[in-house]
């Protein structure tokens, strides 16, 4: 008899698990949606243009790679990984030189920067990215821009390099929004 009262119990707590996780997930898009707050002025230039909407919201932590060139440190890429969340649960894919994003089922997209702004003098500018070539199927096949939000470091060393060559790998995180055509 307890056998049977204690498989309705976990029963029970499973259905409850699983319908509240289920909840989460629905409704987690819709948080997001509409894309990121954006400072305004500021950073008007940086919002995507009208009939795209935001397709996938990725967090990212690496580094932004810089090498000295004698007189200045000089940008060379990004390395980081990205993540369905913001506790950096849930490898989607890579980030790097491009710059390219590539999803673990092998879709990538290459951006060119459009536009940015810096609403943290102490953090990377904020991007908009627009989609010059995507590739392979799943998450990036039909990207049409990307935005860069919510940074943290990854800027340039503020001292000089000791020698001509040397590289500074300077750790950085940030938010990603994917956008698609309406």
């Amino acid at each position: 008899m307890n056998i049977i009262k204690m498989k309705q119990i976990v029963a029970l707590v499973a259905l409850l698990i699983i319908t509240g996780l289920t909840s989460a997930v629905s409704a987690a898009p819709a948080a997001y949606q509409d894309g990121p707050e954006l400072p305004s002025p500021l950073c008007d230039r940086v919002r995507v243009p009208e009939g795209n909407q935001v397709l996938l919201r990725l967090y990212a932590t690496g580094t932004q790679n810089y090498r000295w060139d004698g007189t200045s440190w000089v940008f060379v890429e990004p390395v980081a990984t990205l993540f369905a969340n913001p506790e950096y649960d849930g490898r989607v894919g890579i980030h790097y030189r491009g710059p390219v994003w590539e999803s673990i089922s092998g879709s990538k997209v290459t951006g060119a920067r459009l536009f940015g702004c810096q609403p943290d003098s102490t953090a990377i500018p904020w991007l908009l990215l627009e989609a010059v070539s995507t590739s392979g199927p799943g998450l990036f096949r039909s990207v049409t821009y990307i935005q860069r939000v919510n940074t943290t470091g990854g800027l340039a060393p503020a001292t000089p390099g000791s020698s001509v060559g040397e590289v500074a790998a300077v750790p950085y995180t940030a938010e990603y929004y994917f956008y698609s055509e309406n």
